[in-house]
């Protein structure tokens, strides 16, 4: 239920959490002076505010401030965070101490890399009641499966034994907010906490945090760049444009009457549920560019040989195929198969049986030298752009080390490189510049380039645009269905965001637990799904109301924001 009817912001009370005036100033290096420049926020007792932007825009750091957790030589020089009557800027480390994880906590975008690989869950969130508080063994015990019971960890029992790695990514994320909230915090502060969660998790987290803000009164500051979930939990939206506070007020204003063209071109760029009307039908008979029969894969793990091994089927005898020139479009949650299919058919895993089909070629009976030859027509762009590209080369050499290895001369290659980049929308200059000088779309579209080296005909993306920001993540999908008609590609896009597969994919398949359970024409699908599995994904979007009424406005693709 979407909570776009807030009280006038005139009838809030005095503030929890305020920040008056307050700027971060950068190193000396730094692209700008300050991280965050004159920003003034208010937190009401028992509200949730939402505070939006762009990678860049100042949003985190602004968490990190009033956290007193900065990083090094950065530094807020100047304004207040007043808190229960107190400047936590002018609190000794000491006093701050007693401030985090009692009176104000936080949940962080990345689980994993929050939490101790080496100690249990139940350690984890028992430590604060350890740190914090005169609790024995028993009560910390006793307290800590409360926690996670409250938080709808399936087993809290065996939640608190086992180990971040053994949890699922939504499992996770409850486990840091069980943590958060261990000592009754006043403030919770969220910090991306569903970025990259699939849609039905996604939906399961949200609606969490808002049942536990309302039982327990606490005041939520969630920060985001989804207007999905803004629309779904915020009472009060603050939107921050490179360090600055462009808009703020209720909701229901900011998400439906934008007083700020920056808030209304954020808006614009969310993708819609809705297929664009320009988009042709793919025609039928057309001929498959990849035809997918039968595949198989099995994983075991855990257990001494097959004593106590724990089979999974990631896939259980998937079949599609790809018509020529169309995007083909793998939704559905993780766990679900999708990214496993997709480095089946480039090889980078071996499927356990079934064909792969290009032409008369079929990749899963090839060797891996043959397959190296074989797969120049398929290549893939995956979700992590800075993970696949080598930090220690040039970007240029990145792109061509594609045609080299292949026989290219390397004049010839760097030539071709340097075209590509042009092609992918960079500064010929990038050539020479290395992978971490970019930003994640920018690295995107290098990592395009380098997977248009080959010339393939056929695209393997894997949730190419999952991590980006919602107006980065528009001028790619642009980029993918331009690159698209010009080369005469066909594409496997493979994503969990709906909004994302209705406006780049002509057809869909929707996976679940390693079998497809539904496929056809994406228009037919998303408006009449027939599987209930397809419902229920459909129905999980976060803000799905709001982006339906406010999608006649929106301007998709057309990259407005640099």
């Amino acid at each position: 239920m979407s909570r776009l009817d807030p009280s006038p912001a005139a009838d809030l009370p005095a503030p929890i959490l305020r920040l008056d005036g307050l700027s971060v100033r950068l190193p000396r290096n730094a692209e700008r002076e300050h991280a965050i420049l004159d920003v003034s926020l208010a937190l009401a007792p028992n509200e949730i505010l939402c505070v939006v932007g762009e990678s860049g825009s100042g949003k985190s750091m602004t968490s990190s401030a009033i956290m007193r957790l900065l990083p090094p030589g950065v530094v807020a020089d100047h304004g207040s965070i007043v808190f229960d009557g107190r400047d936590l800027l002018k609190l000794s480390e000491a006093q701050m101490r007693e401030v985090r994880g009692a009176q104000i906590a936080m949940v962080f975008q990345e689980p994993m890399t929050a939490l101790n690989p080496l100690h249990t869950v139940g350690q984890q969130i028992g430590e604060m009641f350890r740190i914090h508080t005169a609790f024995g063994v028993d009560v910390i015990e006793q307290r800590v499966h409360a926690l996670l019971d409250e938080v709808r960890m399936p087993d809290p029992q065996a939640a608190a034994g086992a180990y971040p790695h053994e949890l699922s990514g939504g499992q996770r994320q409850r486990a840091m907010i069980a943590m958060a909230l261990a000592l009754e915090p006043r403030v919770l502060i969220a910090d991306e906490p569903t970025t990259a969660l699939d849609v039905t998790t996604q939906a399961q987290i949200l609606r969490l945090i808002r049942d536990l803000q309302k039982r327990k009164s606490t005041s939520v500051l969630f920060i985001t760049h989804d207007f999905g979930v803004v629309a779904e939990i915020a009472d009060r939206v603050a939107v921050m444009q490179q360090g600055r506070l462009v808009e703020q007020g209720p909701a229901s204003q900011v998400l439906n009457a934008p007083r700020h063209a920056y808030t209304r071109q954020l808006i614009g760029a969310v993708p819609s549920l809705t297929p664009p009307a320009s988009r042709p039908a793919v025609p039928g008979g057309a001929v498959p560019a990849l035809v997918v029969e039968e595949v198989s894969k099995t994983y075991r793990t855990g257990g001494f040989l097959a004593r106590g091994a724990r089979v999974t089927k990631a896939l259980d005898h998937v079949s599609l195929e790809l018509p020529k020139g169309a995007t083909l479009g793998v939704v559905g949650e993780s766990g679900s198969g999708k990214s496993t299919l997709a480095r089946c058919i480039v090889r980078l895993i071996d499927p356990d049986g079934g064909r792969i089909m290009i032409d008369n070629l079929d990749l899963a009976a090839m060797s891996h030298r043959q397959v190296r030859a074989a797969t120049q027509r398929v290549q893939m762009v995956f979700q992590d752009p800075y993970a696949s590209l080598n930090p220690r080369r040039r970007v240029g050499e990145l792109v061509a080390q594609g045609p080299m290895a292949h026989g290219v001369s390397r004049r010839e290659a760097m030539a071709k490189a340097l075209s590509l980049l042009s092609l992918v929308g960079l500064d010929p200059a990038a050539i020479d510049r290395f992978p971490h000088e970019f930003s994640g779309g920018q690295r995107q579209r290098i990592g395009l380039a380098r997977a248009l080296a080959l010339d393939p005909e056929i695209l393997i993306a894997d949730e190419p645009v999952s991590a980006l920001d919602v107006s980065v993540q528009a001028q790619v999908l642009g980029l993918l269905e331009d690159l698209k008609q010009r080369l005469g590609l066909s594409m496997l896009f493979v994503t969990h965001d709906l909004r994302v597969a209705a406006q780049i994919c002509d057809v869909v398949v929707v996976m679940k637990a390693g079998k497809i359970v539904e496929a056809g024409p994406t228009a037919q699908v998303f408006t009449n799904p027939q599987a209930e599995y397809t419902r229920a994904l459909l129905e999980a979007i976060p803000g799905r109301e709001w982006s339906a009424h406010a999608a006649p406005e929106q301007n998709h693709h057309k990259g407005e924001l640099t």
